[in-house]
């Protein structure tokens, strides 16, 4: 006999979502990197602390919502997947405007980054720390001042005069790709359970039904 249909499902456990997990680490990156390379008095910082934030909390409330309404669901999924391309933009722009390179997805240092599969804050500084040693080890001093990131290798080896603040960006816009891709999944998945299964009214309608039978039985 098929389980009945329960008027409220099982919803939250967003903190399993490989979407969250990512966004949660692109915060945690993000209010970092604002407190050090950003302009404490720039409206910039707190735009991008925010953005970064926004994802996280609506991907954590549209979870929680969808035990009552999917379609809350799929607008806080949309609003996080939105703050989260607004925080790439925020990203990509300090590169752009400052002369910093912006490294293609399949770069080797991005792909040494992807292979850790960082998970907290400090793995990504640990990485971050790897790249320079690298850096060192293989030409040499670090250059300062008006040299810094002159020269990008496309080889397997590391690139040359790459300072902390291009790698750290980079490394989010890296995870940051890869959180708009799992939430696009998210939207493309919850936009076809509302559309093949309807939202609370509908669930209370069946349920209803259900006990009707039930008690006619």
């Amino acid at each position: 006999m098929a389980e009945s249909e329960k008027l409220i499902p099982k919803h939250g456990g967003y903190r399993k979502l490989k979407s969250f997990q990512v966004s949660q680490l692109v915060y945690d990156i993000t209010v970092r990197f604002c407190d050090k390379y950003i302009d404490r008095f720039s409206r910039t910082k707190d735009q991008m602390v925010q953005a970064a934030r926004s994802g996280v909390q609506n991907i954590a409330e549209g979870s929680q919502a969808s035990g009552t309404s999917r379609k809350t669901e799929l607008r806080l999924t949309n609003v996080a997947r939105a703050s989260l391309e607004e925080l790439k933009l925020d990203y990509e722009d300090f590169l752009r405007q400052r002369g910093l390179p912006m490294l293609a997805p399949d770069h080797p240092i991005l792909g040494r980054f992807k292979a850790r599969r960082c998970k907290t804050l400090a793995h990504v500084r640990n990485w971050v720390e790897q790249e320079r040693k690298l850096t060192q080890d293989r030409h040499g001093p670090t250059q300062t001042g008006k040299d810094m990131n002159k020269s990008v290798s496309v080889d397997d080896r590391p690139c040359k005069s790459l300072s902390s603040s291009t790698l750290v960006a980079n490394a989010a816009l890296s995870l940051l790709n890869l959180a708009c891709y799992l939430l696009d999944r998210q939207l493309t998945a919850q936009a076809e359970a509302f559309e093949n299964e309807g939202g609370f009214t509908e669930r209370l309608y069946r349920v209803r039904t259900q006990n009707r039978r039930k008690n006619d039985n």
